[in-house]
C-alpha cells in the first residue's frame, strides 16, 4: 500500500515548479497507513514560510483521496529542517530541463552568503561554466538570478540550502 501512496505523490507537482514532483524535491518525509486505514503524510517544505504550502497540502490530499483514500493527514514537519540535498536525480535533471540550474551538492551547512562565493554555477542551456551571480534574489525566496556570458542568457539557480 506505501508503494502505491508513493507513486500517487509522485503525480503531485510542486506548485512553483510543475515539472518536478513533491517527491523528486523532497518534500515528502515519510508516508504510514495507520489501523483505521488513516493515510499520514509527513512533508517539510522547502522554506518554513513557503508560500505554496496549503497549496501542497491541497494538492497531496485531492491526489490521495481521489484514489479512494477516504482519510488523509498531512502533518508539516519543520525538523529536520529541508535542504536542497533531499532533490533527487531525477529532480536535478528536471530542474535543468526547465531551464533552473539545480543547487550544487553542498557538505556541512549553508548559509546565504555562500551565492556570493558558488563557483562553476553551470547555465542549465549551454552547460557553460562562464556564469555569474546577478542578484541573490530571484523571483521566489529559494531561487538566484545568474548570467551566462557564453550564450547570454540569464537564468535561475535553486539555491543551495
Amino acid at each position: 500500500m506505501d508503494a502505491q501512496i508513493w507513486q500517487l505523490l509522485e503525480s503531485v507537482s510542486d506548485p512553483e515548479i510543475p515539472v518536478i514532483s513533491v517527491v523528486d524535491m523532497g518534500i515528502i518525509q515519510g508516508v504510514a497507513v495507520s489501523a483505521d486505514g488513516t493515510v499520514q503524510v509527513s512533508m517539510t517544505p522547502t522554506f518554513a514560510g513557503c508560500p505554496a504550502l496549503e497549496m501542497m497540502q491541497a494538492d497531496i490530499r485531492a491526489a490521495l483521496e481521489g484514489a479512494g483514500y477516504e482519510r488523509v493527514q498531512i502533518d508539516v514537519v519543520l525538523n529536520p529542517p529541508w535542504t536542497s540535498e533531499r532533490i533527487s536525480t531525477e529532480g536535478r535533471r528536471k530542474l535543468k530541463e526547465f531551464g533552473l540550474a539545480p543547487p550544487p551538492p553542498m557538505q556541512g551547512g549553508v548559509d546565504g552568503a555562500m551565492l556570493l562565493f558558488l563557483d562553476a554555477i553551470g547555465c542549465p542551456f549551454c552547460d557553460s561554466t562562464n556564469t555569474r551571480l546577478e542578484s541573490p534574489f530571484g523571483p521566489t525566496l529559494c531561487r538566484a538570478i545568474y548570467y551566462c556570458n557564453n550564450c547570454h542568457q540569464p537564468f535561475e539557480l535553486f539555491k543551495p540550502l
